[in-house]
């Protein structure tokens, strides 16, 4: 299809952009009428798009974590190109969920949870590492454990020791304070605005599932992948911190085929994929040739150094990670392709 009229790709750089719900419902209807567009819930190829973490801190500069990649315009662009995808595959296109990190003040990737020996909470892009931990060269602020409902101080601190043994034994990461970002209530939580304009122009004009996965709100673990958070387990054995989403997992499962695009592709995306592929290999590796991974809609996490460089870049994760994804059978492919020449579409 062609773009609808009430699109202008200049909106996909506006940090206030703000669609008007009630005329898009109405254009949406009459796209319907004027396309023939059936209902998607009588598609014969059930695809399902998932958009990962489309929110106002990582797709605009003015974000507390804006996802630049190296070129520096990285989730500006993406915007625009997701926003077509969407418009340009309405009819094809069964259901899109959009996944939304949401945080609180307190959690222990925030550098208000940490306290360094002088008292100071850490830098953002501080790294905590394991030793640091047990050295004593950062330990959970005092109190905190109150503030968290948590039984003490004490038992806080052998949770902290825990969780970065974890993350390294893992092999992933380690813990990275990140700048405040999509706390709940706050401008940066919300979607971007051409993104949640475009998801609700295709609910309307095919009647669709629009679903939202709300993820990252617990205070003891980083949670990039909308599927599980990064360490389940208590120090003291008793129990996990919190339930892996099966329910989410199996939907997809269930479609003819999934596509995924978002932010970051470093850090959310890379790990919601790589849950999703843990998936699918204990139980039907098949369905890794179903997946599609819209590689020029996603970008990586880069920090400028202000000198020209990058303090942290990591482009490099996303790169090892599509190579993990074309070696299980997934598809890396092009939003500039028509969705029809994608290997194994039956559209």
């Amino acid at each position: 299809m062609e773009l609808p009229a009430h699109y202008d790709p200049a909106a996909a750089a506006r940090w206030d952009y703000d669609p008007d719900q009630r005329a898009l419902f109405e254009a949406a209807i009459g796209a319907r009428t004027s396309h023939d567009l059936s209902a998607a819930s009588e598609d014969g190829f059930s695809v399902e798009l998932v958009a990962i973490d489309m929110q106002k801190d990582f797709c605009y500069p003015q974000g507390s974590l804006f996802v630049a990649g190296r070129g520096g315009a990285g989730a500006v662009e993406d915007n625009d190109r997701i926003a077509r995808l969407i418009y340009g595959n309405l009819g094809r296109i069964s259901a899109i969920t959009a996944t939304m990190d949401t945080h609180y003040p307190l959690q222990i990737f925030f550098a208000a949870f940490w306290r360094d020996g002088d008292g100071q909470a850490p830098a953002p892009h501080t790294v905590i590492a394991l030793e640091d931990v047990q050295a004593g060269r950062y330990r959970p602020a005092p109190g905190l454990a109150a503030a968290l409902a948590l039984p003490d101080d004490e038992w806080l601190a052998k949770q902290c020791e825990h969780y970065c043994a974890e993350l390294e034994r893992a092999g992933k990461y380690q813990l990275y304070i990140w700048p405040e970002h999509c706390l709940l209530g706050s401008a940066g939580h919300m979607m971007a605005g051409v993104f949640h304009e475009a998801r609700l122009f295709h609910a309307y004009a095919r009647d669709a599932e629009n679903r939202v996965e709300i993820k990252g709100g617990h205070a003891l673990s980083e949670n990039y992948s909308v599927f599980n958070p990064e360490v389940l387990t208590r120090w003291d054995g008793q129990g996990s911190l919190v339930e892996r989403r099966g329910d989410f997992i199996g939907r997809l499962l269930a479609r003819d085929a999934v596509i995924f695009v978002g932010q970051a592709a470093s850090h959310c995306v890379m790990s919601s994929i790589d849950d999703l592929l843990r998936e699918i290999e204990a139980r039907d590796p098949a369905f890794a040739e179903k997946c599609y991974v819209v590689t020029d809609c996603m970008s990586a996490v880069t920090v400028p150094d202000g000198a020209g460089g990058f303090f942290a870049d990591f482009t490099d994760n996303a790169e090892l990670a599509y190579r993990r994804y074309a070696d299980a059978g997934m598809h890396l492919v092009q939003s500039s392709v028509d969705m029809a020449d994608w290997p194994g579409m039956r559209l």
